[in-house]
C-alpha cells in the first residue's frame, strides 16, 4: 500500500452539526458472530465493548448493532418479543449502557436496529391481538378473513395471494379465532397494522425510550413496507411460481412517506445529531429523493438493493457472472440520481450478503480486490458502511452440506427446491455463492482454536481459511486489508472534498475501469480503480488527471506514482489536486 498522510489536514468539512453523518464512517455489528465473551459460542455484548478499541483504530465513527432485542430468534433477532429488553444471550440492559458509555467515550457513537414493519408473535401485543376478534390490540396487526367459498386453512383461502419473502404464503391462519395474520417474512413475523394510529404512537414512544437512553439514530428494516394498500389486492402469478407478487402493493403503500415524515416530528424533531438510515427494498432511482430530500424532512439516507442484486436475474440463488463495468455503472447511476440533494449509503458487504470478495472480487487476488473494491466505494459521495469482517477481507465460508447452514430463508429454500425436483447438489451449490449465512460466520480474530471467536462451540461454523485471514496478523501490518481501510477512514476525516464533494464520472475506454472525480471548491479528488482481474487501459482518460498520489493499493516507487497508461488488476489510485 502506498499512502500520503501528510496529504491529509483535519479540517472544517463544511458541514453542518446535524450533519455529522455526511463525514463518518459506520461498522455494523452483528452481535452473534462478533466476538464471545462467556463461552457459549454465541457473540455477546460484553464481547463487542471488548474490542472498542480496535474499532477505534480502526478510524469507525458509528457502531450499528443489528437487533440484541429479547426475541425468540425465529429469524436471529428480527422477530422481536420485547422492543424494551435486551435478549439473554447478549446480555442485560446494564451491559447495553456500559458498552454505551464505552463507545462515547472514545468519540464514538451507537445506532441501534429498528425493526417495526412487524414484531415476533411472542410480542405482548400481538399474543393480545390473537386472543380473540374483539381485543383491543386486534387491530394493531392485519388480520383478514378466508377468501368467500373457501374453508380457513385450505389451499386458496388466503385473503390474497401474496408471497413470504422466506418463500410460501404471506398468510398464516389462526384456528382460535378463524382468521389470518399478514406475515411478509416468517410466520413468526406478524406484519404490524401502521394504519392503525395507536400503533405508530406505541412505536414513536419506543424509539424516543432509546434516543432517551443515549443511543444516536436508527438503521431502520424494511421501513417502506410499512404502508399496505389497504384493498389488499392479488399479485401477479409470475411462471415457475406458486404465489402473487404482492410487492408492488406494500412496497411504497399509499401512506409511506405520511409516516416517515411523522416519524421525523414525533422523534428526531429538536433532537441534535441523530442519524437515521432506512432499509428501502424496492426504492428506485427515480423516487429516491422522495425519501432522501432534506426539506421532505423523512430519512437522512436509504440502503437500496440495485447493486446487490445484479446478475440475480434467475433467482437469488442462481447468480450469473457480473459483466465488466456493471457495478461500476450501477454505482455511478446512484451518485447521479441522489446528485447534490440526497445522500448515498455507501455498502457491499452486510448482514443479509455474502462477502464482496467472493461476490464482486476474485478471491485468487483477495487483497487486490477488497482494497480496489473498498476504494471504488468509500471515494464516492455519501456514508460508508463496513460489515464486520469486510475490513480483514473475509470471504464466503465452505458449507459441506445442508446442516451446516442455520439461516431460515437457506433451509425453507433447501427443503422446497429439493422437493420441487431439484438436485440437492444444485441446491446447495447456489447457497453456497450468495447465502446469508456466509456474512454470519464468526468474525476472525486470530490464529487460535475458532478463530479467536469463542472458547466453546461456536453457533456456526468458523470460516477453514481464519488462520490465514485474521485481526491479528492484520493490525499493524501497513500491507494488509486493515491498514487500508484505516487509510480510507483518514482520507475521508481528512479531505474534505470526500466528505463533502460533487461526483463526476470519468469516461474510459475499458468498461472494467472505475473512474470518477471529488469536487469541492478547488480541490479535485481522482479515482481511479480497475475493478476486473486483468489488465485494463486507461486511454485518454488518465491524461486529464492532475496532483499528486496519495493512495494506491499496493507499493509504488517513486518514479511510478504518475498516472499510469494501464492499471493493473484490481489496481486502485486516488490523487489529489
Amino acid at each position: 500500500m502506498f499512502f500520503r498522510n501528510d496529504a491529509l489536514a483535519p479540517a472544517d468539512s463544511g458541514l453542518s452539526p446535524d450533519e455529522w453523518w455526511k463525514g463518518a464512517v459506520v461498522y455494523q455489528i452483528y452481535p452473534r458472530s462478533f466476538k464471545d465473551s462467556n463461552g457459549d459460542g454465541l457473540g455477546d455484548l460484553e464481547g463487542i465493548r471488548s474490542k472498542l478499541d480496535y474499532l477505534k483504530g480502526l478510524g469507525i465513527d458509528v457502531l450499528w448493532l443489528s437487533p440484541i432485542y429479547a426475541s425468540p430468534q425465529a429469524d436471529n433477532g428480527y422477530d422481536i418479543a420485547d422492543y424494551y429488553d435486551i435478549d439473554p444471550m447478549f446480555g442485560t440492559l446494564e451491559d447495553f449502557d456500559r458498552l454505551l458509555e464505552g463507545v462515547h467515550d472514545r468519540g464514538m457513537r451507537l445506532v441501534m436496529d429498528l425493526v417495526v414493519n412487524h414484531s415476533s408473535d411472542e410480542h405482548p401485543w400481538f399474543v393480545e391481538s390473537r386472543s380473540s376478534r374483539d381485543n383491543p390490540k386486534r387491530d394493531w396487526y392485519i388480520w383478514r378473513d378466508p377468501r368467500p367459498g373457501y374453508v380457513g386453512g385450505e389451499i386458496g383461502a388466503e385473503p390474497n395471494n401474496w408471497g413470504s419473502f422466506f418463500s410460501g404464503s404471506a398468510w398464516a391462519w389462526d384456528e382460535a379465532t378463524g382468521q389470518y395474520y399478514l406475515h411478509l417474512f416468517h410466520r413468526k413475523q406478524p406484519d404490524l397494522n401502521w394504519d392503525n394510529p395507536q400503533v405508530r404512537h406505541a412505536v414513536y414512544e419506543m424509539m424516543n425510550w432509546w434516543l432517551d437512553r443515549g443511543v444516536d439514530g436508527f438503521r431502520m428494516d424494511v421501513i417502506n413496507l410499512i404502508s399496505k394498500d389497504p384493498s389488499l389486492p392479488d399479485g401477479i402469478v409470475y411462471p415457475g411460481r406458486s404465489w402473487g407478487e404482492g410487492f408492488p402493493h406494500f412496497s411504497e403503500g399509499p401512506r409511506l412517506h405520511e409516516y416517515l415524515a411523522e416519524m421525523r416530528r414525533e422523534v428526531f424533531e429538536g433532537r441534535s445529531a441523530t442519524m437515521t438510515v432506512g432499509e428501502c427494498p424496492g426504492v428506485r432511482r427515480d423516487n429516491v429523493l422522495l425519501f432522501t430530500d432534506p426539506a421532505r424532512a423523512e430519512l437522512d439516507m436509504v440502503f437500496h438493493f440495485d447493486h446487490v442484486d445484479l446478475g440475480l436475474e434467475s433467482g437469488k440463488f442462481h447468480p450469473r457472472t457480473l459483466r465488466p463495468g456493471e457495478l461500476a455503472d450501477c454505482l455511478s447511476a446512484w451518485q447521479e440520481a441522489q446528485g447534490e440533494i440526497g445522500w448515498n449509503s455507501l455498502y457491499l458487504d452486510n448482514h443479509d450478503q455474502p462477502r464482496a470478495v467472493s461476490r464482486f472480487g476474485d478471491e485468487a487476488y483477495r487483497y487486490e480486490s477488497a482494497t480496489a473494491l473498498a476504494t471504488a466505494l468509500h471515494m464516492l459521495r455519501g456514508t460508508p458502511y463496513v460489515y464486520q469482517g469486510e475490513e480483514l477481507g473475509m470471504t464466503n465460508s465452505v458449507f459441506r452440506g445442508i446442516d451446516d447452514y442455520r439461516d431460515v430463508e437457506a433451509l425453507r429454500y433447501y427443503r422446497e427446491a429439493v422437493e420441487s425436483g431439484e438436485s440437492p447438489e444444485s441446491v446447495l451449490d447456489g447457497l453456497a455463492l450468495t447465502g446469508r449465512d456466509n456474512a454470519r460466520t464468526p468474525v476472525q480474530w486470530d490464529a487460535g482454536p475458532n478463530a479467536g471467536f469463542t472458547d466453546g462451540t461456536p453457533w456456526i461454523g468458523v470460516a477453514p481459511n481464519y488462520e490465514e485471514i485474521n485481526a491479528a496478523a492484520q493490525v499493524g501490518d501497513p500491507s494488509s486489508v486493515y491498514s487500508y481501510y484505516r487509510a480510507l477512514a483518514d482520507i475521508r476525516h481528512g479531505l474534505p472534498v470526500i466528505a463533502a464533494g460533487a461526483y463526476e464520472r470519468i469516461v474510459t475506454p475499458s468498461p472494467a475501469v472505475f473512474a470518477y472525480r471529488r469536487i469541492l471548491d478547488e480541490a479535485v479528488a481522482t479515482v481511479l480503480v480497475n475493478l476486473s482481474s486483468q489488465p485494463a487501459v486507461l486511454g485518454d482518460a488518465g491524461r486529464g488527471v492532475s496532483g499528486d498520489l496519495i493512495l494506491a493499493n499496493r507499493d509504488l516507487p517513486e518514479d511510478d506514482r504518475g498516472v499510469p497508461e494501464v492499471l493493473g488488476r484490481w489496481e486502485a489510485r486516488v490523487y489529489l489536486a
